[in-house]
């Protein structure tokens, strides 16, 4: 039987007179916020990240095969944060230190849009799940931009980030500032930039809105310009299109997450989910 979804459409009908939201979007609002364009910006893996990611596959089916309950869904979630450093940067899912540019196909598609963002004299917020990658991001980029940029995560001390945001939104060329999306996410006015990019995901569109909104807020002069970054191919593309289509099936009218879903997936489900797709 085809699935539909007329139900979802008569809740959002039911409730939306008591959903009390005025969004920055509406002009009726606030007339003068400039535009924000999301992109999906997909990555490809280098062969250092495709030997590692094959094997990963082949260790997770292994390790599951047997399990069930509250074990099974530990692997499982301890699994998608592997993969997601993978993904990243081999370095960062073997805990070593070199970070070589070559080896990361995320790094090189950095380079190529922070290298534009240079020429403009624009800047740019790089967000990231994990703080174990943002010193080598912070490094990275200062050879791109050939000047010192600012990190923000959650060991920063508290009495610190204000002076932080104060320079990143002075006069002085500040070209970038890498967050950690816990302790970066929220409660900054960083409008200086005008570039946002989530170097890897979240998987849930209101915490990943709440970081691109540092940038996209009352006092941003330029249109923002949000790259999601994906790596072709992985877990990563496939997850982001489950939560695409589930989105425009939610309408607004349901939160969801990437991992609620996936620790319910079968065996099955979840070889074709982890597989590395060439």
């Amino acid at each position: 039987m085809k699935k539909t979804h007329t139900g979802y459409s008569r809740l959002k009908k039911i409730i939306s007179p008591y959903i009390l939201r005025r969004l920055k979007t509406d002009r009726s609002v606030i007339s003068d916020l400039p535009e924000k364009v999301e992109m999906h910006t997909y990555a490809g893996l280098s062969k250092k990240q495709i030997v590692l990611y094959q094997n990963a596959v082949r260790e997770l089916a292994k390790r599951i095969e047997n399990l069930e309950g509250v074990q099974r869904r530990g692997i499982i979630l301890a699994s998608l944060m592997k993969f997601k450093q993978l993904c990243n940067h081999p370095d960062q899912f073997l805990g070593s230190g070199g970070y070589e540019e070559a080896d990361s196909g995320k790094f090189l598609r950095l380079r190529e849009i922070c290298e534009t963002i240079y020429e403009k004299r624009e800047r740019v917020l790089v967000f990231t799940q994990f703080k174990e990658i943002t010193g080598h991001l912070h490094t990275f980029l200062k050879t791109i931009f050939e000047r010192e940029g600012l990190v923000l995560h959650g060991s920063t001390a508290v009495g610190m980030r204000k002076n932080i945001v104060e320079q990143f939104q002075g006069s002085e060329y500040i070209p970038y500032m890498v967050l950690s999306l816990k302790a970066g996410g929220v409660g900054l006015n960083l409008t200086e930039a005008n570039h946002v990019i989530h170097f890897d995901r979240w998987w849930n569109p209101a915490v990943e809105n709440q970081a691109t909104d540092r940038a996209f807020r009352i006092g941003q002069k330029k249109n923002v310009i949000v790259h999601k970054f994906i790596t072709k191919g992985t877990i990563e593309e496939k997850i982001n299109d489950m939560l695409c289509e589930k989105t425009k099936l939610t309408a607004d009218v349901l939160q969801v997450t990437g991992e609620s879903m996936i620790t319910e997936m079968d065996n099955k489900e979840l070889a074709d989910l982890f597989k590395l797709t060439l």
